[in-house]
């Protein structure tokens, strides 16, 4: 099969599909892989260095977008749009509940589109949102002790306090991947932590580990809105798989935080966990609405661009293979694989996306 691997174009996103390794063991089982020129650069990974595993380095994005199976990090953006084709695969992050546009674009041009974030493996995991989860959560109370410099609008603390100073108090909602990731990176540099989630066991998984540096609670609205009204930094790391983050902060809620505060919105791609969050940058991260900085960027590990392409490529390659090897059939093989389906012959076939949408699945 000929796969295709563009440049990524979406603002500072420098990651890239596929590492030159990747790469090398497609082509050894008899692919075809263009990769645009440039598209590993900002990760480190150089044109000969793909030239070297056997792939070609097309100098055209058109060239890459020609491959039967393209493969990318993110969304196709409005420049691309003209390059897909019918019976064309994509597989990437899609995201489409806060995209209903790029849905219709998709339904329209015929593209069967398998998302990255809707992969499953026997239990619910995620195994191709893990990877990406994990590096945002731990980039969170980075970017959220950011927020709270005072030329951002923030309160002015740090975040790690100082001896005889109180450190910043972090709110993190949702204790899956993103939040346990942002609560290990928060407490490493000892920041109070409170973590809110619905279930028992991920509460007390948080508690085995961060022991008495993070203080739990069972959400529910109260216990939201009692936190965010004590809070420095609320991280919003609450998800529902395909569909549109679960709002759970209002605008009225977002008033009681202390003025200065900071939301790091982490579910923005999937539309945001909060009434005033609307996607912003790695140009322009941040705005302030209500007195509280916003951090809402949807693409946050692109800002770590090395680290995010070999953890995204060591996960997507085996699914890269197998619709590579057998195309659509590789569906049938595998119903995780596809749990990923989202749009086919011109339909959306994800019931809860397609709800969310208002679409017929």
């Amino acid at each position: 099969m000929h796969i295709g691997i563009p440049r990524e174009i979406k603002n500072h996103e420098y990651r890239v599909a596929l590492t030159p390794e990747g790469a090398r063991v497609l082509t050894e089982a008899g692919h075809r892989v263009s990769v645009e020129a440039g598209a590993g650069t900002a990760s480190g990974f150089a044109d000969q260095a793909y030239r070297t595993a056997g792939a070609a380095v097309v100098a055209t994005p058109a060239e890459a977008w020609a491959a039967d199976l393209v493969v990318k990090v993110k969304e196709p953006q409005a420049d691309e749009l003209k390059l897909l084709r019918e019976g064309q695969l994509l597989f990437c992050y899609l995201h489409l509940a806060a995209a209903p546009e790029l849905a219709r674009e998709l339904m329209t041009r015929g593209v069967t589109a398998i998302a990255y974030e809707t992969v499953s493996k026997p239990g619910g995991t995620l195994p191709l949102l893990q990877p990406m989860s994990d590096i945002a959560g731990r980039l969170a109370p980075q970017m959220g002790a950011l927020g709270l410099h005072t030329s951002h609008g923030g309160n002015g603390k740090l975040i790690t306090g100082l001896p005889g100073v109180p450190p910043a108090h972090v709110v993190i909602i949702g204790a899956g991947v993103v939040g346990m990731g942002a609560a290990r990176a928060a407490a490493g540099i000892g920041a109070r932590i409170t973590l809110i989630d619905q279930q028992a066991d991920k509460l007390a998984q948080a508690e085995a580990m961060l022991s008495a540096r993070v203080e739990t609670q069972f959400s529910s609205p109260e216990a939201i809105a009692d936190s965010l009204a004590q809070a420095d930094i609320v991280i919003g790391a609450a998800q529902l798989p395909g569909r549109h983050a679960p709002r759970l902060i209002s605008r009225h809620t977002l008033r009681q935080m202390p003025p200065g505060s900071v939301l790091v919105d982490v579910a923005i791609d999937q539309g945001g966990i909060a009434e005033t969050s609307r996607p912003t940058t790695h140009s322009h991260p941040f705005f302030v609405a209500e007195g509280i900085v916003h951090y809402c960027v949807t693409n946050m590990p692109g800002a770590v661009a090395r680290t995010a392409t070999q953890a995204l490529t060591h996960a997507t390659l085996p699914y890269v293979q197998a619709l590579a090897a057998l195309g659509l059939a590789a569906l049938g093989e595998d119903a995780g694989l596809k749990a990923g389906l989202l749009v086919h012959a011109g339909r959306i076939t994800h019931a809860g996306l397609a709800q969310d949408l208002g679409f017929e699945a």
